[in-house]
């Protein structure tokens, strides 16, 4: 492959604009970008609605954050299993059913809002049986994206991506305070339930994406090719992989810690009320994915960073600055401002673990790898929804934020001491990710036909 100078008039506004050359090249990402679009805006929608539900029957922070916990174990249980199936089977198989099992989870919220009397405890099983979902799907998901688009495009579709989810972050949650406050919770989980029948008629387009031939064996009766079941030892090869892997091991933890210790949404509620601003609330949640999105928007200049494990621990580190900042702030403007800023900062650490990820894990490991990555940007959530929640009710809102937001930076710093391997990956030497490129280069030049799809008009 050849690289070909950029016309001097558009050099800069391509280095600052998103890459869309995966939109272009890729009918399946195009497809996979729009309903991931439309689930995205439905699930903040829920992901909104549902704490204030139990807020209002509750009227406990350490409920809220219970959450967390009820979502914690069925994550780790079938986010390991989840990647050992994405390996296994048809992804676009899996994608779909685990879709179609989240609109009938959508519609039970519906309904339980509608009774005259909602129980809590559909709540907190609707979350657990969600977890479980998304805990499968999304391993078949980060696996399905280096097979539909080109090697070098993945910093691009990574970014993409993010933006896709940061359009429905900030849209879903400042609608979703407004429909929540004026039309009630039925209009919220309704409209959950839309958007997923949506996104299954979307994603019912997508093209099969069975099994690698290299995890497969032969039927003994006629030799004709069938993945191997999911299994412990499957699973166990995959975090062998991982554990040799001290890069991708440090983006794993540095991640969990920030997320562990500095994720104020489970006392957004509690937090907008002593502000004394309730109509903030939607704003406060969609602050942080407005952030992000002005990454995503200028994200053209991370192509060319490739020290990508540096800026994963910075990234992390100006997140904790910035809800330590929200949390000792008193002006609810100057909250959603640091808020918007950790938010910016949590988009860069994301899109340079992905494309870590993306760039250097093998196809064969590559759902069993994500089963993993899923529980090291998951678990954190969870267990700080439960810890903020905790600390709130302890010792108050603003210390639980506050303090988190510093406990973060000091535990990133000392991650970064003990990682020197993540301090020092670049991907243009990575042994890894060297390989990787050779490999899709060299399967790109023996392919009889274009890989990629024609733009759909």
């Amino acid at each position: 492959m050849t690289d070909s100078p950029t016309p001097a008039p558009r050099s800069r506004l391509r280095s600052v604009l998103p890459d869309l050359a995966p939109w272009r090249a890729s009918a399946d990402f195009r497809r996979l970008w729009l309903a991931g679009l439309v689930t995205t805006f439905g699930s903040f929608l829920t992901f909104v609605a549902l704490p204030v539900q139990i807020k209002e029957l509750t009227g406990s922070a350490a409920a809220v954050g219970a959450i967390g916990a009820v979502e914690l174990v069925p994550l780790i249980v079938f986010g390991l299993y989840g990647g050992a199936l994405a390996d296994a089977l048809d992804k676009r198989k899996l994608i779909l059913w685990t879709e179609a099992g989240q609109a009938v989870l959508s519609a039970a919220l519906l309904v339980n809002a509608l009774l005259p009397t909602p129980a809590i405890w559909p709540l907190y099983v609707v979350a657990a049986l969600s977890s479980a979902l998304v805990s499968v799907q999304r391993p078949a998901l980060d696996a399905l994206l280096p097979r539909i688009v080109a090697h070098d495009h993945l910093p691009a579709a990574g970014s993409l991506n993010a933006l896709r989810w940061q359009v429905g972050g900030v849209a879903g949650p400042a609608l979703a305070g407004v429909v929540v406050a004026y039309a009630g919770l039925g209009w919220a989980y309704g409209a959950d339930l839309v958007t997923f029948v949506v996104s299954v008629a979307l994603a019912v387009g997508l093209s099969p994406s069975p099994a690698s031939l290299p995890h497969s064996r032969l039927r003994s009766s006629g030799g004709t090719p069938m993945a191997a079941k999911p299994s412990l030892k499957a699973i166990a090869e995959g975090a062998r992989y991982a554990w040799s892997r001290k890069e991708l091991l440090g983006t794993y933890v540095v991640d969990i810690a920030a997320m562990l210790f500095a994720l104020p949404l489970a006392v957004l509620p509690f937090l907008a009320d002593e502000l004394n601003a309730p109509w903030s609330l939607g704003l406060m949640y969609a602050a942080m994915p407005a952030g992000a999105m002005v990454v995503s928007l200028t994200s053209g200049w991370t192509s060319r960073v490739h020290r990508h494990g540096r800026a994963v621990v910075l990234a992390a580190a100006l997140w904790g600055v910035a809800v330590a900042a929200a949390g000792v702030s008193r002006n609810v403007w100057l909250v959603l401002l640091f808020l918007a800023l950790g938010g910016a900062a949590d988009m860069v650490s994301g899109v340079f673990r992905g494309v870590m990820w993306n760039q250097t894990i093998p196809d064969e490991l590559r759902g069993r790898l994500a089963g993993i990555e899923l529980l090291s940007y998951s678990v954190g959530p969870q267990l700080g929804q439960t810890y903020t929640g905790g600390v709130a009710a302890w010792k108050g809102v603003r210390t639980s934020v506050w303090s988190g937001g510093l406990l973060c930076v000091g535990a990133v710093g000392l991650l970064a001491l003990c990682l020197p391997k993540l301090m020092t990956y670049d991907a243009r030497t990575n042994e890894h990710a060297v390989r990787l490129r050779e490999q899709r280069g060299a399967a790109a030049a023996a392919a009889p036909a274009p890989a990629v799809a024609p733009a759909e008009g």
